[in-house]
């Protein structure tokens, strides 16, 4: 997959973020966004998730321009904001097995041994970040580094090209800072693309950076 935009511009409300902006990704890069809070970054995120639209510019995906309803680039990515969006009442498990199947994901339900549903490649998925051990746990009962944790899994749960990262280590530990690494390493050895707002340092090396800036 290769990515490209030209010429993007980002209005809220009344106010421009950012203008001008273009960008190129290919297999296995990791596009870095850099900027103080309320700059942009987040905004550029929902741009290239298709949650915005741009004020200006377009998008290309594989040379084609993605127009009008985003779906050629939308089913390619999975967008980690920097809200964990977990159901209380469901298990660890059954939130990720929620996520799988918004995204479209086949999936062969089971009964996890606390009786709730998981999904065939679930567990993997928790595992890879750690809190497999939690699968049955109501959510409700997380601290926000296991919600952090549980929202993650879907990078490993849900295979797309694009990973779109607003601030994926908040409130992770250095054991989850180093699988999350390691996933990102992972996933961009495989020709995976990674943009990623970030105030630390992931311990990966960027291929690019933007750097937004008040206007």
């Amino acid at each position: 997959m290769l990515l490209v935009g030209e010429g993007l511009a980002c209005v809220r409300g009344e106010r421009q973020l950012f203008s001008g902006v273009d960008f190129s990704l290919a297999p296995g890069d990791l596009l870095f966004l850099q900027g103080a809070n309320g700059s942009g970054k987040s905004s550029f995120l929902r741009l290239v998730a298709g949650l915005l639209r741009p004020a200006a510019g377009k998008f290309l995906v594989d040379g084609e321009i993605v127009a009008p309803d985003w779906e050629a680039l939308q089913t390619q990515l999975v967008y980690i904001s920097h809200h964990d969006p977990v159901k209380p009442a469901f298990s660890v498990a059954e939130n990720l097995v929620f996520w799988m199947g918004l995204a479209g994901k086949g999936i062969a339900y089971k009964r996890g041994t606390g009786g709730g549903l998981v999904a065939e490649d679930s567990h993997r998925a928790l595992e890879a970040l750690g809190v497999a051990g939690l699968a049955d746990i109501p959510a409700r009962l997380l601290s926000s580094g296991q919600r952090r944790r549980l929202n993650l899994a879907r990078l490993a749960a849900i295979p797309r090209s694009l990973w779109l990262l607003d601030e994926p280590t908040v409130g992770l530990d250095a054991a989850a800072d180093r699988l999350l690494a390691g996933l990102i390493a992972s996933h961009r050895d495989a020709g995976g693309l990674v943009i990623v707002a970030s105030h630390t340092d992931l311990g990966c090396a960027a291929t690019g950076y933007l750097n937004f800036g008040h206007t």
